[in-house]
């Protein structure tokens, strides 16, 4: 049995970084031998949820600019798997929510820059599966409803993205959260570990400086798929908390 996970990205570069988030990361890996992984990323967006539906190996996506030279020459070959797709589709399906398929996108930097640092070896199957970052919330989390159960399968569910994630207010070198965004993240700490799905699904009025943290959704809005997919009788935790640059979260939930 495994759980459902939000994983905080942060930069395309923390893939070729050795820090304490990513030897955490890394532990994380080791804790869980998912037989599949469903990769909800912030980089894929959609009207409906695309699944990727392939058995062979993924061309790796850099899809930024701007980055060390040794940050394309990653590769991450990790295979996709029709079966876990079309069960995917099917659970989905039978939720009344609409999907696609699609069979030649590569992995985009939302999913290869974590899971190279948690599967290194690449040997799990990825499904990969595009947001809608205008669906509100609740919506977001009754796609994760739909996959509740998954982690009893030994599939793994993550949702990659961002709780704070403020490109226009970074500080280069920063290490420590600015006021503001440390704020954003303990609400959203403290509501999720209380479960008031009611306050998370109004986070926009309620949460503190939420325009400054999430000024765009697409980041955010994974994590109540994560969330949705979760045991709904198990605890939200926070796994892990650091920062870059002073507005990019590294926030792990598990649930």
């Amino acid at each position: 049995m495994v759980p459902s996970l939000f994983i905080c990205h942060g930069a395309p570069s923390l893939a070729i970084e050795d820090n304490e988030y990513t030897r955490f990361l890394q532990e994380l890996g080791e804790r869980f031998n998912p037989k599949a992984i469903v990769l909800f990323t912030a980089h894929w967006e959609s009207d409906i949820p695309i699944l990727s539906y392939r058995d062979s190996a993924y061309e790796t996506i850099y899809d930024f600019g701007g980055f060390p030279p040794e940050l394309y020459q990653i590769k991450y070959p990790a295979k996709g798997s029709t079966a876990v797709a079309s069960m995917i589709e099917k659970k989905l399906n039978d939720h009344g929510i609409s999907t696609a398929k699609d069979t030649q996108r590569g992995l985009d930097h939302g999913s290869w820059v974590v899971l190279r640092h948690m599967y290194p070896a690449a040997d799990i199957p990825v499904v990969q599966v595009s947001i809608n970052p205008y669906l509100s919330p609740r919506d977001q989390f009754k796609i994760g409803e739909a996959l509740r159960g998954l982690g009893n399968e030994d599939i793994l569910v993550i949702s990659s993205g961002g709780t704070s994630h403020n490109l226009r207010a970074i500080h280069w070198g920063q290490t420590h959260a600015e006021p503001w965004t440390a704020e954003f993240d303990d609400w959203l700490i403290e509501h999720i570990q209380n479960r008031d799905l009611e306050s998370l699904f109004d986070y926009e009025r309620l949460a503190p400086h939420a325009r400054l943290a999430v000024p765009r959704a697409e980041h955010f809005l994974p994590l109540f798929i994560a969330m949705g997919s979760g045991e709904e009788t198990k605890q939200p935790k926070c796994l892990h908390r650091s920062y870059l640059y002073g507005t990019l979260s590294h926030i792990v939930f598990e649930f």
